[in-house]
């Protein structure tokens, strides 16, 4: 692979930094501008474009080739402008697969929710089961990071990747499918098909499903044919995961549906049952999804990875049988909450608190759904937090599931999760 026009980096993100150490380890010499929407450039050995001077670069032709990070829309109309100049725009992802992919297994496994769990454990399973495997794209490292170090890959893709993931994965999987990110992709619509570009492409690769995915018509006519479905799970081995499970730090009925699918995909890679049992074993909660902490007496649960109200769902599902203080709201993506309103009470939640903006609408329909729960709108997470502390003995845990992104009040999810810790610590503990 050789480049010979310069190359225009758009963003300046993880992404951004191992596609230059991948073009600077090409070609010493090439140009490589960089341009970011906010934030600063800061990628070593690239020439800054503003945004506002990026039409007239690309219809002067100042470079040849566009990779554009994950969180930039490719519905920019920026790339209009590219696709009438004759520039290609392509992704870290794609470029590592005109690079590495010849050779080697590719699992890709996407979903609104629970892909990097799934990815985590089928990594783990395949590498217990003495597979040579690694894990990249959310989770693991970017794409162009792993290289060529590992005879099977495993991809945790988000939307952003898999709607223009130019090459095919050995065997894909669809964890389930949600209303997300309407403000990338431009509607509902347009984010299912671009999620399920993954697999409604020709090309007979075989096709796992989550539990969630199994009964959604869209899947369903994604996936084309059904002969492409993996085969379920003996009852030996759904035996031997669900007392695996049991005894693992996998938390809640939605993991369980995670721990069955990696199985499948595991399975289906290669892996031995007693490597998957071994890997569910080794498996750690990653951050930010279910992570439990203890202060003053009280659990507190960081899930600021929820950006959906069926996230923040399953979070409440993993703790049943306790009084719960939820926090939630967030970003603006046009979620509904209708439904999640109705269900507060039967999970336990005694107190209710709703941060901007999309909280709004969950304290009003929390209120006319479920009177009883009380319900607070604070205008940020340190106020939130103070009037949970003053009514501590109306709960047993704390739940930060905000079922919506943190963008409006945080950098990302990470921030606000590690915020949620650290006020935790600071007025419970």
């Amino acid at each position: 692979m050789r480049f010979e026009e310069p190359v225009l980096l758009y963003g300046a993100g993880r992404e951004a930094s191992s596609t230059r150490a991948f073009l600077k380890a090409r070609q010493p010499d090439l140009k490589v501008f960089v341009t970011v929407d906010s934030g600063t450039a800061d990628i070593p050995e690239t020439e800054a474009i503003a945004p506002a001077d990026l039409p007239d670069a690309i219809r002067s032709h100042r470079f040849g080739l566009i990779v554009k990070s994950p969180g930039v829309s490719r519905y920019k109309d920026v790339f209009d402008i590219a696709r009438d100049a004759g520039i290609p725009v392509t992704s870290n992802l794609n470029l590592w697969g005109s690079a590495y992919r010849a050779g080697r297994t590719v699992i890709a496994i996407s979903g609104t929710k629970g892909k990097s769990t799934t990815a985590t454990l089928v990594h783990l399973m395949l590498s217990k089961s003495g597979i040579d495997a690694g894990l990249a794209g959310n989770v693991g490292v970017a794409p162009l990071e792993i290289a060529d170090r590992h005879a099977v890959v495993v991809f945790e893709l988000s939307s952003y990747q898999t709607s223009d993931m130019a090459f095919l994965p050995d065997i894909a999987a669809i964890t389930n499918l949600y209303p997300e990110h309407v403000d990338w992709h431009g509607s509902i619509d347009r984010y299912f098909k671009d999620k399920l570009h993954l697999i409604d492409r020709d090309g007979g690769f075989p096709v796992a499903l989550g539990a969630a995915a199994k009964g959604n018509a869209m899947v369903a006519a994604a996936v084309r044919d059904h002969r492409r479905l993996l085969g379920e799970l003996t009852p030996e081995q759904s035996a031997a995961i669900d007392k695996a499970v049991l005894g693992s730090r996998l938390k809640g009925a939605h993991n369980l549906d995670n721990a069955r699918l990696a199985a499948q995909i595991a399975l289906a890679a290669g892996a031995r049952l007693d490597g998957i049992v071994r890997g569910i074993a080794a498996f750690q909660p990653l951050p930010h999804r279910l992570e439990e902490h203890q202060f003053g007496g009280t659990i507190f649960v960081n899930d600021s990875i929820s950006t959906t109200p069926e996230a923040t769902k399953a979070a409440l599902a993993a703790y049943r049988g306790y009084r719960l203080a939820l926090i939630a709201g967030g970003h603006e993506r046009e979620q509904d909450y209708g439904e999640l309103s109705t269900l507060l009470a039967g999970y336990g939640v005694t107190t209710l608190v709703c941060l901007p903006v999309t909280g709004a609408r969950l304290a009003t329909a929390t209120r006319a759904a479920a009177p009883h729960i009380v319900v607070f709108a604070e205008p940020d997470l340190e106020a939130a937090m103070q009037i949970l502390h003053a009514r501590r003995c109306d709960f047993d845990a704390v739940i930060l599931s905000p079922g919506a992104p943190s963008y409006n009040q945080f950098k990302n999810f990470e921030e606000r999760g590690q915020r949620f810790i650290a006020l935790a610590q600071a007025i419970f503990g």
